[in-house]
């Protein structure tokens, strides 16, 4: 008989969420026959009880807004990379009744840049200093040599970005939304934004730009990215972000590796495509 094991991703609202896809698509190309991925509607106030619920026939978490800070306290420990930005996206239940957090979005980033060939930068630029853009400064600080400018909407927003720089070890410049057009003259530029706030920007890119990873992946591509790849320049979709953090995940909880990253961002290409 096929062993059974459970697996969901949490957050609110999480209707939206490709997870179910990605998890199932691994789990059939692994032969994984008795291994179910769900999605809950969770937020802050109901992720103890919800714990509470969880039997031995859990293997994982995947976690997204607005649990990736809250979960902490509810486990037996984190991974060095998940409290360098204080946020989980993955927990790991272990036979031994531990439950331990991780942060594959960091690591995810970095494999989908090194499947484009950028494995080394002088400079790089990130667009937003939300949740994702601490994420993005982590995986940064693994690849490039030189400084990183953050663009940002406000003062609180630099600060918070600097007190990030400081604990990741990186070198980190603020500079005013109002010169974000700056921005895509770097090596590798990162937006971290939501949808529409680039989108004034497609106009300035330069003739010939260099790398542009857009964590955004529905809808897509962004009028930003769109014309990125028109004049040339290479362009890194959140949906490689996304497969790539998933696959991370997939392997923390079955305990198979490699999983497969082909059969994955198959699947999640056909469910964008009906959408």
């Amino acid at each position: 008989m096929a062993e059974s094991r459970r697996a969901a991703v949490l957050g609110s609202p999480i209707a939206h969420s490709l997870s179910p896809v990605l998890h199932r698509a691994a789990y059939a190309d692994l032969g994984l026959e008795g291994w179910t991925y769900d999605r809950f509607d969770v937020d802050e106030e109901a992720l103890p009880g919800f714990f509470g619920t969880l039997g031995p026939e859990w293997a994982g978490l995947s976690l997204t807004m607005p649990l990736k800070r809250a979960v902490i306290p509810l486990l037996d420990g984190i991974s060095a990379t998940a409290a360098s930005v204080d946020a989980v996206n993955t927990v790991v239940f272990h036979e031994d009744g531990r439950r331990t957090g991780d942060n594959t979005d960091i690591p995810g980033m970095a494999a989908a840049l090194r499947e484009h060939g950028i494995v080394e930068v002088e400079q790089a630029a990130i667009l937003g200093a939300g949740a994702t853009a601490s994420s993005a400064l982590a995986a940064l600080a693994r690849i490039c040599r030189g400084e990183i400018t953050v663009y940002v909407r406000s003062e609180a927003r630099a600060a918070e970005m600097r007190r990030w720089a400081e604990r990741l070890d990186v070198a980190v410049r603020t500079a005013d939304w109002d010169d974000a057009e700056q921005a895509l003259h770097a090596p590798l530029v990162v937006s971290t934004t939501p949808a529409g706030v680039t989108d004034p920007l497609a106009r300035a890119v330069p003739e010939r730009p260099t790398a542009l990873f857009d964590v955004l992946y529905d809808p897509w591509p962004t009028p930003l990215a769109a014309r990125w790849s028109a004049y040339g320049g290479a362009v890194i979709s959140g949906l490689d972000l996304l497969v790539h953090q998933a696959v991370l995940q997939v392997e923390q909880m079955t305990g198979r590796s490699p999983a497969p990253l082909d059969a994955v961002r198959k699947a999640a290409e056909r469910a964008l495509a009906a959408r």
